[in-house]
């Protein structure tokens, strides 16, 4: 009976063991890289004052990692000769951009603790970084994700959701990855900041005249073309109010039909994220509290921890 009862201690005890190097923490690299949060703040910082957009691109890379097999810094990879990276997938082929950021970061890093700190983990901090540089909320960055030695294209077409995207195909999305719709919602308010291409709201801007803002229709048809091809690569700001500025003003536009994308007006049409919008255009705090939330929540997608993947020397390819 003894011995029984000690095996079962012994149990968990490993259980409580691995489930605790599983864990994420704020304070993953307080002795092994004490210098970390001011190096990557500095490069970000200076990314961000040679291109304002800069700062929306790098937050949208955490989201475009994460939403493929979990934060793992697989978005960085390069193609092999053994897989087709995510970078040429649909949703980031021409699109995605700020990789040359990542590897000013990465290269800050290493000087100051070589091979210490995750590709992953320098994401998270990044985008955090971001956030706070272009007026948002703070918060504390849970670490101690490890780099994936491989990356899906497949994976990334299929799991990161179009800008065609309606919503119950968003909520789906978000789902499949285990936020919710309020989740959802607060996230998409990454969309205060940034640009998008003619080409991701050509179709709504000449198609959808029953939700779309007819004086905003004009103005961008004026730098988007009809047709295909023409003016393509065209930049117009996702919240036409304060585009450089993270504030509530992505949810006010939704409120006046003034959604760029597709996908942006589908969250408030009618449907079940309608009453999220708009407390969150009455409410900049509230907005504020729930983003920090959900971002929390999407760092802990599916993390690589202890002995899984590796500390990438660099992060367009493995070790």
């Amino acid at each position: 009976m003894a011995s029984f009862k000690t095996a079962i201690v012994l149990f968990f005890l490993v259980s409580l063991m691995g489930s605790s190097s599983a864990q994420l923490t704020t304070g993953f690299y307080s002795k092994s890289c004490p210098k970390l949060y001011e190096t990557v703040k500095s490069v970000v910082h200076s990314a961000i004052q040679k291109e304002t957009r800069m700062g929306a691109s790098l937050l949208r890379l955490f989201f475009h990692d994460c939403f493929v097999n979990g934060c793992d810094g697989s978005l960085f990879l390069d193609d092999t000769s053994t897989f087709t990276g995510e970078k040429r997938a649909q949703p980031n082929f021409n699109s995605a951009r700020g990789f040359e950021v990542i590897d000013d970061i990465k290269s800050a890093v290493e000087k100051v603790c070589p091979g210490v700190v995750s590709c992953a983990d320098i994401l998270a901090v990044t985008a955090r970084d971001s956030v706070v540089i272009l007026g948002g909320p703070n918060w504390d960055v849970k670490l101690g994700r490890r780099d994936a030695r491989t990356a899906s294209q497949a994976a990334a077409n299929s799991s990161i959701p179009p800008p065609t995207s309606n919503l119950n195909r968003l909520i789906s999305s978000f789902s499949a990855v285990g936020l919710s719709t309020k989740d959802m919602v607060a996230l998409s308010g990454a969309h205060t900041i940034g640009q998008a291409r003619c080409t991701s709201f050509r179709a709504r801007i000449y198609n959808e005249t029953n939700n779309l803002d007819s004086s905003l229709a004009k103005t961008r048809q004026n730098n988007c073309p009809r047709n295909s091809g023409s003016g393509d690569n065209n930049l117009a700001p996702l919240d036409l109010q304060t585009p450089t500025y993270f504030d509530n003003h992505y949810f006010i536009n939704l409120v006046s039909k003034k959604g760029l994308l597709h996908s942006d007006q589908q969250l408030f049409n009618g449907g079940s994220a309608d009453s999220i919008v708009k407390s969150y255009s009455d409410n900049p705090s509230s907005f504020a509290t729930d983003f920090v939330t959900a971002m929390i929540k999407m760092g802990d997608i599916r993390p690589l921890t202890g002995s899984k993947g590796e500390i990438r020397k660099n992060c367009r390819r493995i070790n």
